[in-house]
């Protein structure tokens, strides 16, 4: 037998597992020459017989390893399983390796049955324990999904929990002997291990036919979108399509001799189907910003960087005339992909073509960049480009005339109360908007007299179908520089969405303080400073603000050398009751437009002046102020209105007396401010 060949001891056999040739070694020599003449009649005859029989076992067996896995190879076939079986043995060791030291082999009673060795240590001891056993049948100490997944040609030892000592334990099988050889692999999972090249020569195979396909359905998919021509065109940072219009001056005519390619013409009775017009023809626009027929547009040079995302400088590309190209520059608004819900309100501010306004910018057009949902993708709006910058950055490098001051301060109103207003100025009407986060950094400056607002993300469409509960997440949002007090406070009042405009009247008066600080009739201009200046830090939080609006009541300061000029102190006034700190005492925008036009028509300090929505007595308004002239006084200079603000108080005051057979006291009347 095979154990005999490495101990030289007989091996531990019991009935069901005696050989023929057993009987054949056990035989006296004797016995051997007697039964030498009984046998030889037959022996020819015999060995053909035996000599087929294992030939076509041999073949079968060949067939099968090569076909299937080493293990199902063995059990189909019926093949006896060969194990170490030794109770217990001391095991020679030598790096991770060691050998059970077993003398003893036995074959399996079943086919199903696997090779099993059981390490154990207990103090310096070692011993290992070898059998046959069937996986579906409980082993004392062994978890029973681990001996499932005995199926390896190795015996890889695998960890198991023991009360004494430490215990280990694999198990193998289609190899003779495999669970002789114990391997103490690091990091080894005690799951099926490949260990025949065949069976990674049948998985590689059966691979191939599935890269193919997918090789195939790659390529077939590349060439249909390259063939087809309304397919959408890959977009790359540097690579953008879309529609422009001239960013200056009046809309391209005849006159023009096509130095303006594209012009924007949008009917306002039906803006839902806009349509983009060339010279030559018509593109359509559709209401979901997507472009029908896409233009490239190049990426030039990075202007501008704020909260939500980053203006580039772009250049729209015509098609080539006698070998000369020529492009337009445009304006392209990068929103990252976490910041799509600003990019979305923007659209769909932008897709309101009641908005269409002179002192808003232009927008052109919208589109997404990048794979849909991958953390490169992009969220691009294209808009007219204005040179000059945004307001902050042209105050910072210029001091304007008075005349600029109050043509551009004028635009901004407009533009405003154009947001604010429920009908267009041809009578359409329309849904009112708050800017929500009016800055000067937010104003783009078209020329040295007009103004245009921009950055609509944090904008509200003040819809009157919408519910309290609609705004409840649209209080404290914006800049925190200008920040209006109820802002600060987090006590809007939802239920009036007046309120909402009175935030952004507030933020206007910051940038007209930031304006007027830059004007050269206020006498000696300083470096541009924001509103507060070095009051706050540049980039103070909410609390810091709060505590300089709310608890200390602060605002810019406005030197007496402003008012010097009669149209500043004019212009200085509407700031100051534009920032009032109660919302229903400050202006509407309309008047603020109304006092900016008069001062922009008024000479020699006789100007228009309307009023505020509610006195500092405390009576409101009647009904909603509407823009008109019988709301103008006559022409007066300003310390005579409030002298007459003066006279009017104190008669009030006096006759309230009066009525309750009450003494007016003679030092509050002269101390009447």
């Amino acid at each position: 037998m095979w154990g005999n060949e490495r101990g030289g001891a007989k091996p531990h056999l019991d009935e069901k597992h005696l050989d023929v040739s057993v009987s054949f070694s056990a035989h006296t020599e004797a016995e051997h020459v007697d039964q030498t003449t009984t046998i030889s009649g037959f022996l020819p005859h015999k060995m053909a017989r035996c000599w087929t029989l294992w030939t076509a076992i041999l073949v079968l067996v060949t067939a099968g390893e090569c076909c299937l896995p080493a293990g199902s190879a063995v059990h189909s076939l019926g093949a006896d399983i060969l194990c170490k079986w030794c109770d217990v043995s001391t095991p020679k060791c030598k790096d991770d390796i060691c050998f059970s030291n077993c003398d003893l082999t036995s074959f399996c009673s079943s086919n199903v049955e696997v090779c099993i060795s059981i390490w154990r240590k207990q103090n310096d001891s070692q011993t290992v324990q070898t059998m046959c056993h069937d996986p579906e049948l409980p082993l004392d100490g062994v978890d029973p999904l681990l001996l499932l997944n005995f199926t390896s040609r190795e015996c890889h030892m695998v960890p198991q929990p023991a009360v004494d000592g430490d215990m280990m334990v694999c198990g193998c099988q289609g190899q003779a002997e495999c669970n002789d050889k114990l391997i103490f692999s690091k990091g080894f999972d005690g799951l099926s291990k490949l260990q025949s090249q065949d069976v990674i020569a049948v998985v590689v195979i059966s691979l191939v036919p599935l890269v193919l396909v997918v090789i195939v359905a790659t390529a077939a998919f590349y060439s249909y979108r390259i063939r087809r021509p309304d397919w959408p065109a890959k977009h790359t940072p540097e690579l953008y399509q879309a529609l422009d219009v001239p960013h200056d001056g009046p809309a391209p005519s005849d006159e023009d001799g096509g130095k303006n390619l594209l012009a924007l013409e949008i009917e306002q009775e039906d803006f839902h189907n806009k349509e983009l017009s060339l010279n030559n023809g018509t593109v359509s626009y559709r209401s979901d910003w997507q472009l029908g027929k896409l233009l490239p547009i190049k990426l030039d040079q990075l202007v501008g960087k704020g909260r939500f995302a980053e203006v580039w400088r772009a250049r729209l590309l015509h098609s080539k005339k006698q070998e000369v190209s020529s492009y337009e520059t445009v304006a392209v608004k990068v929103f990252p992909s976490k910041e799509y819900a600003s990019w979305r309100n923007e659209c769909s501010i932008f897709s309101d073509a009641t908005l269409q306004h002179d002192n808003l910018v232009q927008f052109l057009a919208a589109e997404e960049m990048g794979p849909p949902g991958s953390i490169h993708q992009t969220y691009w709006l294209v808009m007219a480009y204005y040179s000059l910058g945004n307001l902050q950055d042209f105050l910072t490098a210029n001091i304007m005339s008075w005349e600029e001051l109050v043509a551009m301060a004028a635009s901004i109103a407009k533009g405003l109360a154009h947001l604010h207003s429920d009908t267009t100025t041809s009578g359409v009407p329309k849904v009112p908007v708050a800017h929500r986060d009016l800055k000067s950094s937010n104003i783009v400056v078209k020329n040295r007299k007009e103004c245009a607002l921009c950055d609509f993300g944090l904008a509200l469409r003040l819809d009157l179908s919408l519910t309290v509960d609609d705004y409840a997440n649209s209080g404290q949002v914006g800049t925190a520089r200008y920040m209006a007090p109820e802002v600060l406070e987090s006590r809007v009042n939802l239920e009036d969405l007046e309120a909402f405009k009175q935030m952004d009247v507030y933020s206007m008066a910051m940038v007209l303080w930031e304006m007027a600080s830059r004007c050269e009739v206020i006498g000696e201009v300083k470096s541009y400073e924001p509103a507060f200046g070095s009051k706050v830090c540049e980039q103070p939080s909410v609390d810091s603000m709060r505590d300089l609006v709310l608890r200390d009541r602060g605002r810019p300061d406005i030197p007496p050398a402003w008012t010097q000029h009669q149209g500043m102190d004019i212009f200085c006034s509407t700031i100051t009751e534009c920032w009032d700190h109660d919302p229903e005492a400050r202006l509407t925008v309309h008047c603020v437009v109304e006092r900016l036009n008069a001062l922009q028509q008024g000479e020699g300090g006789q100007f228009g002046r309307c009023k505020r929505r509610r006195n500092r007595g405390g009576e409101e308004r009647r009904g909603k102020e509407k823009l008109s002239t019988n709301k103008l006084f006559s022409p007066f200079s300003i310390s005579a209105f409030i002298q007459g603000q003066k006279e009017t108080l104190q008669k009030n005051l006096v006759k309230n007396c009066r009525d309750k057979n009450q003494r007016f006291p003679p030092h509050r009347l002269n101390g009447m401010p």
